[in-house]
């Protein structure tokens, strides 16, 4: 089957333009994708719902500037599963496409503007371990929680207004310019450049682990020269070790997840895709959704204190289910201690 090709008498803003991006063409293909997005967006929701749980209920890790910036991963995480698979799967599947070119440029935005911020909180969290690390005696002064909520907003904000730019009006049928093959009505030039944003982003956060682990490996070389002195500085050490450990873990899982659709997405640029690779494209996307449900997973594997509270909030649930168990059966033999009382009286009388 060739590439969907619009007529040069069609205008290729039209609703009929829709339809060439729908490559799944067969059943088995769609129910495929609906499987996929509809296991890893609930495992997702569910994950990193329990994740922003044990963050903001224990007063202890929300007032650390790490584990804010790791909830706002949490919460685009959320974000990107909810949007991403009822856009794609309405898309793609039940090939619905009844809806203007603002609506899917709203919805398309949405899912730029949660992934784009879990990238950048990822961005965070990295300069977070490198202050911690190469300037351990100033990061209390350097990382407040003001600054990391202002640095938080400013990172949303800037999301949305990149996600939203074709929104806005930096599309393909205002401009009347080269449009995507992989996104309706997306300009050529703003995919080039959102691309250059994320290969950005993605090269500082690899710099900054590149240095966290570079120190953080002289730290393990320090505390093994040193361990009759074992102190709080060690511990923080080890502390901020683990946590690198972590999100470099983190980090190459989304470098694994994000790889192919980011070379399809560049290759689009520069050559005409195949229908062949369409498809190739529209699975690969479901990767990132795997990316989104890896992720908690790390951290209650990897993070002490994470794993510590999801032990405390599993015992406090278990308790209250072993109280709910015990207290009907107090109740019946209270009841039953009452009856026999009643009857031995009524004997005595």
């Amino acid at each position: 089957m060739d590439t969907c090709r619009i007529p040069e008498n069609a205008s290729k803003c039209s609703g009929n333009t829709m339809e060439c991006f729908m490559v799944l063409s067969t059943q088995a293909q769609k129910i495929s994708i609906g499987i996929l997005c509809g296991l890893f967006g609930t495992m997702c929701v569910f994950e990193n719902s329990l994740v922003l749980y044990l963050i903001f209920s224990s007063p202890g890790l929300r007032k650390k500037p790490s584990y804010l910036f790791i909830g706002s991963l949490a919460l685009a995480d959320i974000l990107a599963s909810i949007i991403f698979v009822c856009s794609f799967v309405n898309f793609h599947v039940f090939n619905k496409a009844g809806f203007s070119k603002e609506v899917f440029l709203l919805q398309l935005g949405g899912v730029n503007t949660s992934f784009s911020a879990s990238l950048s909180s990822l961005l965070l969290t990295a300069l977070d371990r490198y202050i911690s690390i190469s300037r351990p005696s100033e990061y209390k002064l350097l990382m407040t929680r003001k600054r990391a909520w202002t640095a938080l907003a400013v990172l949303w904000v800037t999301c949305a207004t990149i996600a939203y730019l074709p929104l806005l009006g930096w599309n393909c049928c205002v401009l009347d310019s080269a449009c995507s093959e992989l996104f309706p009505f997306v300009d050529d030039n703003y995919l080039s450049g959102w691309l250059c944003f994320t290969v950005v982003l993605l090269g500082c956060i690899i710099y900054a682990y590149a240095h966290v682990l570079w120190r953080a490996r002289q730290h393990v070389a320090y505390m093994e020269k040193h361990q009759a002195q074992v102190g709080k500085q060690n511990t923080r050490m080890r502390m901020d070790v683990m946590l690198a450990k972590t999100l470099v873990m983190v980090l190459a899982v989304l470098t694994l997840c994000w790889s192919p659709v980011l070379v399809l997405m560049i290759y689009s640029i520069f050559a005409r895709l195949s229908d062949r690779l369409r498809k190739v494209f529209a699975f690969c996307s479901t990767l990132c959704l795997l990316n989104s449900m890896v992720n908690p997973i790390i951290y209650a594997l990897r993070s002490k204190e994470l794993f510590s509270s999801l032990r405390r909030v599993f015992s406090h649930f278990r308790r209250q289910l072993k109280a709910s168990e015990e207290s009907p059966e107090a109740e019946s033999t209270h009841k039953s201690s009452v009856i026999e009382t009643v009857c031995e009286d009524t004997h005595v009388v």
